[in-house]
Formats: C-alpha cells, structure tokens, sequence
C-alpha cells in the first residue's frame, strides 16, 4: 500500500536563508550589473558585453540575463553558507565583502578569462574594474542580506 505525506503550507521546501540570500544577491547583482554596464576598460566595450560572450553573444541583455542567474545563484549560496553569521548590518557587509572577492577571484581572475581564451589571473584594466564590481556586488549582497533577515526576523516573531 503507497502512503502519501502530506505537506503544510509552513514546511519550507527551501530553507530561508537561502531564499534570502538569492534575493540578496539579485540587489548585489543589479549594482554590479549597472557597474559593468558603464564601464569599458578594454576598447570601450561595456563589461557586461563581455559577460554575454560566455555563451558567445555580444549582446547587453543577454550579459544581464547572465549575470543576474550567476548573481541568484551566488545569493543562494552565500544564504547557506553564511546566512546565519550574515544576520546583522556589520557582518553582513564584512562577510559580503569577503564574498565579492572570492567571487573575483574564481570568476573574473579565472573562470571567465578561461571561457574567453584570455590569460587567467592576470592583473589588467578588465580585473582592476571588475574588483571594484565585485566589491560593489558584495557589499550590496551583505547589507540587503541582513535587512531582509532584520524584517524576517521580525515578521516571524509576529507571526
């Protein structure tokens, strides 16, 4: 005999942070995308045309499309990696930080640089600005964390 279970409308098929996080990273996503959308370190080309080129187009809308689902998943994971130390306005920045740098190093020194037949790790116009994006990403991405876990926070607790 098959058993079905039944599910409550409260039990969390993803966890919170997580969800949380993704939101987050949509706002670090939307400053950095604007960064990379005004700047144009190499032959006055805007960054996020560059991000299009990982899936071989020039086009600006398919560079955000790109970034935004890189920017999700990114806010996903620093949910559950770091969710539960991110909770407050200074750790939440510090942590966020610290993410837009290890996400500069892997994407913007490594993986990207790789997928474009350009040289890894190298110090250049494109990686000096796109620090600044990334750090711009995760400043965004740790402050809009811990406000959104501040107001979760307190809707629960009315709740």
């Amino acid at each position: 005999m098959a058993t079905t279970m039944q599910v409550s409308p409260r039990t969390a098929v993803i966890p919170a942070h997580a969800v949380w996080g993704g939101a987050a990273g949509l706002v670090g996503g939307i400053g950095f995308g604007i960064w990379m959308s005004v700047s144009k370190p190499m032959m006055n080309t805007p960054m996020i045309k560059m991000v299009a080129g990982l899936l071989g187009s020039d086009n600006a809308v398919a560079g955000w499309f790109i970034h935004l689902a890189i920017s999700l998943t990114a806010g996903l994971a620093f949910g559950v990696l770091f969710g539960h130390l991110a909770q407050k306005m200074v750790p939440g920045a510090v942590l966020g930080l610290v993410y837009g740098v290890v996400w500069w190093v892997l994407g913007a020194m490594w993986i990207m640089p790789a997928n474009l037949h350009m040289p890894v790790f190298d110090w250049n116009p494109v990686t000096r600005s796109s620090l600044g994006g990334h750090l711009v990403f995760g400043l965004l991405l740790g402050l809009a964390y811990s406000c959104i876990a501040t107001v979760m926070g307190k809707r629960e607790q009315k709740g």
